[in-house]
């Protein structure tokens, strides 16, 4: 007995020795990657190998995104890299020094979201077999949906470089936008994908008589037609309107802070001061996009007067596991504000916490109010900082807007 036991110990160090060590003889560089979708549709990004021997990270790329990835866990034979905002992963084997193969698992949709992965050392080439490249630079009005009762709207804003066949850009909308993307055009066709760790898009479009036409895939999960047509002047609602108050009575509302214990708004600790409330989940893109802006003004206007309470809306159903989250990503970003558990994310359930507000229809929705408590705005969405111009305009009327507020 006691000798089978040994072996036992034995044959599992020496299977865990040889797969800790197979990373080390991964070549580092960039790596061509892929997640495959569904029989006919790849979504490729770009991901990178560096580091040491002894502790290599891994980077994906989206455009100007980077996102690293270091944590490496050994996973019976297999090699574990999770990310590090969101209850997600990748899991793979190494096939040899210049590939690798696997799945993406999200969490988030449940423990069998599986996506097949694989990565390759890249090796350069060309896509183009007639060097005919498209330049779709500017904005261009987007249609979802088109012609059915799910149609919505979006701002397509791409650019495209000179003799390049690189193309980079996102999609506006008016519950916040498709975030960092990144793919080629080459003759009449166009590509654009991103993978966060949350959300794997995936647009493809073809050029037909002025009309950009395809098709766009969220994971193995979603998949809808689009079109665009270029429109400079093209605009959504404005995102200070979709969200506004139907009951003129104070507001306040009750929910329980990561201790568990009952907290009431309004309450001593936020009188007069400016508040911002945030609604948001730490399982949402752009509500992390948010909330490192955030973050930025709380540094900033804290010791002038601002605060900042997060009402997070969890995929896990108990509390603790909600908590948990929560907690993970105080942490690692670092933040100071005031957290509470909203409960498990459903738009209908924040709606209902915040019945003096017409609807909860995005997340994130953030309120303003001033040091009356009073509601002075309230902003549905958020569009990053993928989305260039309009990302660094919204910073800056937001700034002034505060310090107006703090006066």
């Amino acid at each position: 007995m006691i000798k089978l036991l040994y072996f036992n110990i034995i044959v599992v160090l020496i299977s865990t020795y040889s797969y800790s060590q197979s990373y080390k003889y991964l070549k580092k560089g960039a790596w061509s990657a892929y997640l495959q979708l569904n029989n006919s549709t790849k979504l490729p990004f770009h991901l990178e190998i560096s580091g040491s021997k002894q502790q290599p990270v891994f980077t994906i790329h989206n455009a100007e995104e980077k996102i690293e990835l270091s944590s490496i866990k050994i996973i019976n034979d297999s090699l574990q890299i999770d990310f590090p905002h969101f209850h997600s992963f990748i899991r793979f084997v190494v096939i040899n020094k210049t590939e690798i193969s696997g799945a993406w698992t999200n969490l988030n949709k449940g423990d069998n979201y599986r996506i097949p992965f694989g990565a390759n050392l890249n090796l350069k080439k060309n896509i183009c077999s007639q060097q005919k490249l498209l330049n779709l630079s500017g904005k261009w009005k987007t249609t979802f949906s088109p012609k059915t009762e799910y149609e919505e709207f979006a701002v397509g804003v791409f650019r495209t470089e000179d003799y390049s066949q690189k193309i980079t850009g996102t999609f506006l909308t008016e519950s916040g936008d498709y975030r960092f993307l990144e793919g080629f055009v080459c003759d009449d066709f166009m590509e654009l994908a991103a993978f966060d760790g949350s959300h794997a898009f995936y647009f493809s479009g073809k050029l037909i008589n002025g009309e950009i036409q395809g098709e766009f895939f969220s994971g193995k999960h979603y998949q809808k037609n689009w079109t665009a047509n270029r429109d400079e002047i093209f605009k959504l609602r404005n995102p200070d309107s979709l969200t506004f108050l139907v009951k003129k009575d104070t507001f306040a509302f009750k929910l329980k802070d990561l201790e568990g214990k009952e907290f009431l708004f309004p309450n001593e600790q936020f009188k007069n001061k400016i508040t911002i409330v945030q609604i948001m989940g730490t399982w949402c893109p752009n509500c992390l996009d948010e909330t490192k802006f955030l973050k930025e003004m709380y540094t900033k206007y804290h010791q002038a007067g601002l605060e900042i309470i997060s009402v997070a809306y969890e995929t896990p159903s108990i509390f603790e596991e909600q908590v948990q989250k929560v907690k993970l990503l105080k942490t690692r970003l670092n933040l100071d504000f005031t957290f509470l558990i909203g409960g498990q994310a459903n738009k209908a359930l924040a709606s209902e916490q915040f019945s003096m507000l017409n609807q909860i229809t995005s997340y994130p929705t953030t309120i303003f109010l001033d040091k009356n408590g009073q509601v002075t705005k309230i902003h549905t969405g958020f569009n990053g900082p993928g989305t260039g111009k309009v990302y660094t305009d919204f910073i800056k009327e937001t700034e002034d807007f505060l310090k107006e507020l703090l006066k």
